[in-house]
Parts: structure tokens; sequence; C-alpha cells
């Protein structure tokens, strides 16, 4: 129990002299008798006695009705919760080398995109706690969404990411000096890159190994996924006629590159050949950064000033309509 309002309990301080001026005052002589020893041996009527009720409800009633004004309240149970500190960018390639479909999904075969904003989006529902920030890259990064702990409008910007959004290319170093500008100011305990590429870095006015090195100064780590088969790969085209046909191309990541990345700033490197491991990839990832837990205690309050009010307002009546009748009356 707790009192949201305790200065309120000053008003006590006035309890005493409303008694005093409401039932002390001198009240005028009723009867007027030379002795009043004659009257002693007379019996005493239960009025009398009952008189004193009166201050007693008129007291009590003040009182009850103060403590309801400085807002009573219950606890009702204690929870611990759990916050972790980490501030993250996702980076996604956009290029259209995402186009090839060599993973499946659900039984069918799809392109690359899909497959990895299913895995990115599962991945932004695990991180309840942490601020996330989406990037979607090619030749330019595109800040999807800046750092946010509103995951349901994140999810929403992660559905508009579409291959070739933006120029086509493959800025991997540019992408990640991208993601380090929204991690610049951050005071979280841990922060982190995720850069998930099917490509080789063929554009942009930062290397990958720059950018990786920045991170590593600014205390970033950068894990690095290359997505693909690492072969040949199936890829629609529309021929003459504008009908949908499939070519083999070779759809490969520069994967010595991608490590060199996450030696250079701690963090550590994965090769999604497949639907499965791409999604072990990041539940992976998910259990690596983990930071100390801040614990916070909190109780949840129930009002319970009505309860007073109530008997406050009720005991105040009774002594108004028991004042009305006999008892308010007499010498």
């Amino acid at each position: 129990m707790r009192l949201l309002h305790p200065w309120m309990l000053l008003l006590l301080l006035i309890v005493p002299p409303l008694i005093c001026w409401r039932f002390g005052r001198r009240r005028r002589t009723a009867l007027r008798f030379s002795d009043g020893r004659a009257l002693r041996e007379l019996p005493v009527s239960w009025v009398a006695y009952a008189r004193h009720l009166l201050p007693a409800l008129y007291a009590s009633g003040l009182i009850l009705l103060i403590v309801a004004m400085a807002r009573p309240q219950r606890g009702l149970d204690e929870s611990r919760v759990e916050r972790e500190t980490i501030d993250m960018v996702l980076l996604v390639d956009v290029s259209s080398s995402m186009l090839a479909e060599d993973f499946h999904l659900d039984g069918r075969r799809v392109n690359r995109m899909e497959v990895c904003l299913d895995a990115v989006k599962n991945f932004i529902r695990m991180r309840r706690h942490d601020r996330i920030a989406v990037i979607a890259f090619a030749a330019v990064p595109y800040v999807m969404a800046p750092l946010t702990f509103d995951h349901g409008w994140l999810l929403q910007q992660a559905n508009r990411i579409e291959i070739a959004m933006v120029q086509d290319g493959t800025a991997i170093g540019t992408a990640i000096a991208s993601g380090l500008n929204r991690l610049r100011d951050s005071e979280a305990q841990s922060k982190v890159i995720v850069l998930l590429t099917d490509g080789v870095n063929n554009t942009g006015s930062i290397t990958p190994e720059n950018a990786a090195r920045a991170a590593a100064a600014l205390g970033v780590r950068v894990h690095t996924i290359g997505a693909g088969t690492q072969t040949h790969a199936p890829f629609p085209v529309r021929d003459a006629l504008g009908r949908r046909r499939y070519v083999q191309q070779l759809a490969v990541f520069d994967e010595r590159q991608l490590k060199h990345i996450a030696d250079i700033s701690g963090g550590h490197y994965f090769h999604a050949g497949d639907t499965d491991t791409l999604h072990a990839i990041y539940e992976a990832i998910d259990r690596l950064e983990r930071t100390a837990i801040a614990v916070e205690e909190y109780t949840r309050f129930e009002e319970n000033f009505m309860i007073f009010l109530s008997w406050a307002l009720g005991l105040l009546a009774i002594e108004q309509i028991l004042a009305l009748g006999r008892l308010g009356r007499g010498p």
C-alpha cells in the first residue's frame, strides 16, 4: 500500500479545530435552575451518552476523507523486465543478382530476395527490445528505416524493399559506411551491423576494408552473410515475345572479402546456401548479440481511494442524520 499524494495528510491537523468549532461552542442555557445538585440524583438518559457519538462520527469521516484525498494505492504484483541495450543496422543487398532463383521457400523455388526478406523480418521479430535500422543497398544505400523501437513500422518498411529499387551495382563499403553513420551517435552498450549480400563489391567511393576499419574504430561489429550457392543459378529473363524464361548465370560473392570485413571489425562470417541455413544464421546472430541485462522492477498499483471516500461520506451522512434528531438537541 502507498499514498500517491502523502502531503495531503497534513490536512489532518485541521481536524481537531473543526471538531472544537462544531461541538465545543457554548450553547445557550436551555433550563435555568438555582442549584444543580438535586438533578444529579435523576437517572441519566442514554441520549447523554450517545451524544458523544456525533464528534466521533464527524472526526472519523473527516479523517477518512483526507486519507481518500491522499490517493491510497495497493500494489498488485511485482514484475521484472529484461531490457537489452543493442543498436543494430541491417544491410540488405537489393542488386539485380538477388533475382537468382536458387532458394526454396514453402516447397517452391523463389529468388534470393524473397528468402532474405523473410529471414530479416523474422530476425526483427526476435529482437523485440533493440533499436533497429534497415538499409537497402545496391550501387548506393537507401535508408528504409532509421534506428527505431517501433518494430511494427519497421516490418512495414521491410515489406517495401524491392530488387533494383536503387541504381544497380554492389557498393558494400558505402553500405557499411551508411550503417556506421546511423550508429555514430548511439549510446547503446553494443552496436552491430548485419550485412547480407550475394555479390562482389564493384562500385562506391569507400572500400569494404576501409569501412570495416572504421567500424572497428567506432566499436561496431560487422557480421557478414554471403547468400547464394556460389554456382550457376537460374535467372528469369524475358524473350522477344515477352515470355518469361530462365537462363543459367554464374552468381557468386566474394567470400574472402566478407570474411576479412568480419575479422577486422570483430564480427562473424556466415554462408547461407539454402533457406534453412539462412534462418539458422540469423538465429545464431541473435544468440551472439546478447549484452548484460538491465533489470528493472516495477509494481502495478490499484486505486483504493473510493473505499475510504465511501466510508467517509457514509459516516458524515450518518452524523448529519443523527444531529437532526434527538442526539443533536438537548440542554
